[in-house]
């Protein structure tokens, strides 16, 4: 008997967009032979609608939907609830993929309701899901656990009203260019690069309309790579190769990503020395170190001189056309669907231990 997949896209994050583009991918390389799903799309307001087929998003008509679909809490149901206004029904699910990028989606959030319904899912748990989200605690973890990364300085929104001491602190560290991030967003949404002072200023306000908690990192001059993993804490951790990202702009943001057909990615890139390798050690590391389960990417610089310094974690990466999580496993021999598969087996087997 086939099991039924909840697929859940969309979502209140500023990256919406990505997420749907992802769904589809996502939708397209199911095992029909396998699995049944039910999609829902949960509108940028935070609507939840059933969607009939992947059509409807890419078409965009799934948001004028008129029949909501809501996963149910109570462990003991593990269903979706259907509701056309008139008429309600309860569909049972084995599992659910949540194809959700950034905030309420690949925060914890979601994977809190999951757990409290007793449903298996695809992805990093709650507490994994939150630390890696927030750029500032991953680094707190990484610093535990030895690995290299750009130096920092954290910023409160609350410190706002104090510009000059801000601008003071980080003149004080840093020689421009740097870096200006929120803590928790992605797809470098809020992400800018300041030449100078008066940039600085511009990008702290920036990053501050998107998180409360933000970031300035020295630049780090190298390669931007990346490292797909797969597996969990309890068992063997799969590292992909790895990948190079050619940035058509200034730096990969969010326009060199997905607007930009100039911008490139490179499977196994030539890196200095064995560097490639030491990525693929560090994914791993940081990986358990926050209780990785499932899937995630790990971003990385490699210098000129081979040294690995680590960027950030993404425990729910991409999954478009471009995206090079899908593309590093492929180039690994595993393809888009038995990729997929794998990944709802390992969510279906969460709570056999």
């Amino acid at each position: 008997m086939k099991k039924k997949i909840v697929v859940i896209f969309g979502g209140q994050s500023s990256e919406h967009v990505v997420s749907c583009m992802s769904a589809v991918n996502v939708i397209e390389n199911i095992d029909r032979e396998r699995y049944d799903t039910i999609l829902i799309g949960i509108t940028q307001e935070g609507k939840w609608l059933l969607v009939e087929s992947v059509d409807e998003i890419r078409d965009e008509s799934w948001r004028q939907g008129k029949k909501s679909a809501i996963l149910s809490p109570d462990a003991t149901e593990k269903c979706v609830i259907i509701s056309d206004g008139e008429q309600v029904k309860k569909v049972h699910v084995d599992a659910a993929f949540p194809v959700l990028h950034g905030l309420y989606g690949e925060d914890g959030t979601i994977q809190g309701l999951f757990e409290l319904a007793r449903l298996p899912y695809v992805g990093c748990g709650v507490l994994a899901s939150a630390v890696s989200m927030d750029k500032l605690y991953t680094k707190i973890i990484a610093d535990r656990v030895g690995v290299r990364q750009a130096d920092y300085e954290p910023v409160l929104r609350e410190e706002l009203a104090d510009m000059d001491g801000i601008v003071k602190r980080i003149e004080g560290r840093f020689s421009y260019p740097v870096f200006v991030k929120p803590s928790n967003a992605g797809s470098s949404r809020g992400v800018s690069k300041a030449e100078n002072r008066e940039e600085l200023i511009k990008g702290i306000r920036e990053a501050a309309c998107h998180d409360r908690k933000l970031l300035v990192e020295e630049m780090i001059v190298g390669h931007e790579i990346e490292c797909a993993v797969f597996g969990n804490g309890c068992e063997e951790v799969t590292a992909s190769g790895v990948g190079e990202i050619l940035a058509a702009a200034d730096f990969y943001d969010f326009d060199a990503k997905y607007n930009n057909a100039e911008s490139k990615t490179v499977v196994n890139p030539a890196l200095p020395g064995d560097a490639a390798e030491r990525v693929r050690e560090a994914a791993v590391r940081i990986f358990r170190a926050v209780d990785g389960y499932g899937l995630s990417r790990v971003d990385f610089f490699v210098t000129e001189s081979g040294e690995v310094i680590f960027n950030e974690i993404n425990t729910m990466p991409g999954f478009t056309a471009i995206s090079m999580y899908p593309m590093l496993f492929e180039a690994a021999g595993v393809s888009k669907k038995e990729l997929v598969t794998k990944l709802i087996e390992h969510g279906i087997h969460r709570f056999d231990s």
